[in-house]
């Protein structure tokens, strides 16, 4: 059996102890320390996990024992720290976006090939049980040929209304609320959707796009508001048609549903990875129509009081907890999540000691950082982006 590998984080900010809860199911990974400019995150994170405390990223960096860097930092310092690590012989995992422009990741994916290191970038939930039995659906044409594609990430009115900046992790690191706000839902939500679909349907190869800020003050001061609402359409391979909605305004809808020629898959939210997924074709109408008609209010009003219902030979399964699921208090139970957030640093560790390809590749990176851009700033190419980068098939687990 192989030997665990060993990582560090940089950045132990609001995210890090989602990442560094799901440890004891990755026996893959060893987390030896971490590092962050912010000396009470750092303390607080190192304290709670009983690792050691870097002062310095050259301290971290210069550790012979370290492997892989896991770059948990603020998405516009994702391209500086991902650069140092691999100029010291690291490979990395990066939380999204791999950059903030497609240059920035093109140039640290031509940097990882150059060094023969491995660059590998969030999000992981299309290695997840939810995206993989849809993938599997597809593959599988359960609802025949894909026409379309409805994906949607809207958080619903978070801010100013759940005054999120007020939202703290267990290690005490708030939620970046200024930075997110400035960054742009798009930049660090569409990645969800945009990795399912990608491996779905492979590279896409247009997008037509709308962005704007529907609300320009969300209650707190920022330097300058980034767009809260954005919608595309993307083209893929054999005329399939994705309407991709990123946003902070309307009611929470983290739902994709797959619209075939015989019928419909889809699942209720992109974030829990144990969401279940439906295939439901269409009816022919007649005595069955009838009676699901009849009998949908009572399995929605069962939904809420059983795990699973059984009827007319089918069988609707619900989400019990999750065995990652972080147990919050007070403003967290409002961002509970069932998600393993190591799922892709593991897939990673996986591909360096197997010596295969990782799932999540950098040049997949490349990727989605140009499909966000075009998405969140669709005036920069005249709303309609032909896109260029492109990434091998992506296995199915």
């Amino acid at each position: 059996m192989n030997s665990p590998l060993k990582m560090a984080i940089v950045g132990t900010g609001y995210v890090a102890d989602q990442y560094a809860r799901t440890l004891p199911f990755h026996p893959e990974l060893k987390l030896l320390g971490a590092f962050d400019r912010n000396a009470e995150h750092l303390d607080g994170f190192c304290r709670l996990f009983s690792v050691r405390r870097y002062d310095r990223l050259e301290e971290l960096l210069e550790d012979g024992a370290v492997e892989l860097v896991l770059n948990l930092t603020n998405p516009r310092s994702h391209f500086e720290i991902t650069r140092r690590a691999l100029e010291a012989g690291k490979h990395v995992y990066s939380e999204k976006p791999l950059g903030m422009s497609v240059s920035e990741a093109r140039q640290l994916a031509a940097l990882a090939e150059q060094r023969g290191l491995r660059l590998a970038s969030a999000p992981c939930s299309l290695l997840c049980p939810t995206a993989q039995t849809m993938w599997k659906a597809v593959r599988d044409q359960a609802v025949g040929k894909i026409r379309l594609v409805y994906a949607n990430f809207d958080d619903g009115m978070i801010a100013p209304n759940l005054a999120p900046w007020t939202w703290e992790n267990d290690c005490g690191a708030p939620w970046p609320a200024k930075d997110e706000f400035e960054i742009g839902c798009t930049y660090e939500h569409a990645g969800y959707v945009l990795t399912w679909l990608a491996a779905i349907f492979g590279p896409a190869r247009r997008v037509t796009a709308f962005a704007s800020c529907q609300i320009p003050d969300k209650g707190i001061p920022v330097e300058k508001m980034a767009p809260d609402f954005s919608v595309g359409c993307i083209e893929y391979a054999d005329g399939v048609v994705a309407r991709v909605t990123i946003g902070l305004v309307a009611p929470r809808d983290k739902s994709i549903t797959l619209v075939g020629d015989q019928g419909t898959i889809s699942t209720a939210n992109v974030r829990h990875d144990d969401s279940p997924v439906y295939v439901r074709k269409i009816s022919a109408g007649g005595m069955q129509a009838r009676l699901q008609r009849r009998f949908n209010p009572l399995r929605k009003w069962l939904k809420h009081h059983l795990s699973s219902i059984s009827w007319m030979g089918r069988k609707w399964s619900f989400p019990r907890k999750y065995p990652f699921a972080i147990k919050p208090s007070g403003a967290m139970a409002l961002r509970r999540k069932r998600v393993d957030f190591l799922l892709g640093p593991g897939e990673l560790a996986a591909a360096i000691r197997q010596n295969r390809k990782c799932r999540l590749s950098a040049q997949l990176g490349v990727h989605i950082v140009e499909l966000i851009e075009a998405l969140q700033y669709p005036e920069r190419f005249n709303y309609q982006r032909k896109i260029e980068s492109t990434f091998d098939p992506i296995e199915p687990v």
